[in-house]
């Protein structure tokens, strides 16, 4: 579901900078004799240029930015791989695989994780290859085994705590600050592409009576319930979040308000708790903030006609 976690254009731009610096290093103080002093200088350059793209442009690049530069991390790593001449030079590029292999599975999606460690496996295992050290192979397989269970792990951690944090623990829907940095992003596309995009926000009537009555239990079951038969009813692009207590908020894209009122049926017949909606479909310029106020606006209106006011 979450398939760039925040902040990862602006590590990974660290992470460049780091690059280039140790690249720069290695380019002033050799190794060996044999290293390959011009591409550890072209690194560099292009380390440290690739580090000032990514730091200006960290507000605007999008996932298909990080794959890309993640991708080209593990093609300079098959450089270096192949002109590590000797097995130590080779196996010394293990930290830097690591890091290639925790930072993808941490910033990006599981799927994600596991394809970059397989390119970049690919490409330096290519790089050795052709290196053509002698006995190398234990040192590189413990390297790529550490790699592919490394990334395995920071995978399945990262996951279950952006999960957790991304969650409401009651119903499993998406919390409030997850809901709005998701439905800000549809917002935008559907701006850019003139789709039409609907928010609803959604209250229960007479949620306090259900406490009062059955208790809390009763009303936490409830809530639960509707998020269950709600769920049901939704597509896979369209988003369904608990936005506090007893209130609701959906994201519908590609939606206009016709077709979100087909759904509000759709989700009365669902489940019998009575609840009240508003509404509102974006307008060229408008922000969620904007929508939220229009919805909650319409959400009143139709709260005041069931009361008959």
């Amino acid at each position: 579901m979450y398939t760039l976690r925040p902040d990862g254009i602006a590590l990974l731009s660290l992470l460049y900078a780091v690059g280039a610096a140790l690249c720069t290093v290695g380019a002033l103080v050799p190794a060996s004799d044999r290293a390959s002093v011009p591409l550890l200088w072209g690194l560099a350059g292009l380390g440290a240029a690739g580090s000032a793209v990514l730091w200006s442009r960290r507000d605007r690049l999008g996932p298909g930015a990080l794959h890309v530069a993640v991708a080209l991390v593990s093609a300079a790593l098959g450089l270096l791989a192949w002109r590590s001449v000797t097995a130590v030079g080779i196996v010394g590029l293990g930290p830097a695989m690591v890091a290639v292999g925790v930072f993808s599975a941490h910033f990006t999606s599981r799927r994600a994780a596991r394809l970059h460690v397989v390119l970049l496996l690919a490409l330096t295992t290519a790089g050795a290859v052709a290196a053509a050290p002698s006995g190398f192979l234990p040192q590189w397989l413990t390297t790529a085994v550490s790699v592919v269970v490394l990334t395995e792990v920071q995978s399945r951690l990262s996951g279950d705590l952006y999960r957790a944090a991304g969650t409401d623990p009651l119903t499993g829907l998406a919390n409030r600050r997850t809901w709005q940095a998701i439905a800000d992003s549809g917002l935008a596309h559907a701006l850019r592409s003139r789709e039409p995009f609907t928010v609803v926000l959604i209250d229960l009537d007479g949620f306090k009576a259900v406490n009062d009555q059955g208790g809390h239990g009763a009303g936490d079951a409830l809530l639960q319930a509707l998020a269950d038969a709600w769920s049901a009813q939704l597509r896979l692009s369209d988003l369904l979040g608990r936005y506090g207590g007893d209130e609701f908020v959906l994201s519908l894209p590609a939606t206009d308000a016709a077709r979100a009122e087909d759904l509000l049926s759709r989700l009365r017949a669902a489940h019998p708790a009575p609840w009240s909606a508003g509404t509102a479909t974006a307008r060229p310029g408008d922000t969620l903030a904007e929508l939220l106020v229009r919805a909650d606006t319409d959400l009143y209106r139709a709260k005041r006609r069931k009361r008959g006011g």
